[in-house]
């Protein structure tokens, strides 16, 4: 076997079925073409069904292949019919739960409904979602990888963002103790904590003073491309992170080490 071909059999996604949250925009869109380049059919899920329709177009023009369903990740019963309805193209053997909001807000201007719509959408929603799929895969006895995007924020805090932060922590510590059940039948959980990256949500506040003030707080001096989470994302996809379970790794140019 020439390298290569080794390359492509250890990170080989061509025979998985992922589902991928919050599909329509952000990370989640960047993700979607990665995951259909590097060979998985890839359900798109999301809020958004004009923009994964768009989304799915560009991927099936380049050679992917996807399915886009409406998903809302705070609605038990959505969440219950979009894992149905994807499992009946195939079964799913990835979640990536990569939906997610933030809602600053200083702490005695917080109210209950929005830490509420930050806690549904960052945290239960994905528990509902990693739940949904566990069930299948322990009675199929299959095995499973799921894929929660946290972020630097669930380790270290910036202020302003008290549901959010502890939001991502509970997402990190979720796998953790769901790995201590689920690892002997072959279902993993693991979590990818991304720093600063660029995305169109958040290019225009990069660049003013309070972004340039983040930046220099990074010891890389520079925020992300959402290019540099691809072999991440693609390795704890793939059966070559088998034998990782209730791990996290984290992506931000040295952020937390200097934090």
């Amino acid at each position: 076997m020439d390298s290569q071909s080794f390359i492509n059999s250890v990170f080989d996604l061509s025979n998985k079925h992922i589902l991928l949250t919050g599909a329509s925009s952000g990370l989640g869109r960047h993700f979607a073409h990665t995951l259909t380049r590097a060979g998985a059919r890839v359900a798109l899920c999301a809020r958004g069904v004009e923009k994964m329709e768009a989304l799915a177009d560009e991927l099936r023009a380049a050679g992917g292949r996807c399915e886009v369903y409406a998903l809302d990740v705070r609605d038990r019963a959505n969440i219950r019919a979009c894992v149905e309805a994807a499992e009946k193209t195939q079964l799913i053997d990835v979640l990536v739960n990569n939906a997610g909001i933030a809602i600053p807000k200083a702490p005695d201007k917080l109210t209950d409904e929005a830490w509420d719509q930050v806690y549904e959408t960052n945290l239960r929603g994905p528990w509902v979602l990693a739940q949904e799929v566990i069930k299948r895969r322990l009675a199929d006895e299959r095995g499973a990888s799921i894929v929660n995007i946290a972020s630097v924020l669930g380790i270290r805090a910036i202020g302003h963002l008290a549901p959010y932060s502890a939001a991502k922590a509970g997402l990190i510590n979720l796998g953790r103790d769901l790995c201590v059940d689920l690892a002997t039948s072959g279902i993993r959980v693991n979590a990818l904590a991304p720093g600063y990256f660029i995305t169109e949500m958040n290019d225009e506040w990069l660049k003013t003073p309070a972004g340039d003030r983040l930046r220099n707080r990074i010891p890389a001096k520079r925020f992300g491309d959402p290019s540099e989470l691809d072999g991440a994302l693609i390795f704890l996809a793939s059966d070559s992170s088998r034998y990782m379970n209730g791990n996290l790794i984290t992506v931000d140019g040295g952020h937390t080490a200097s934090l």
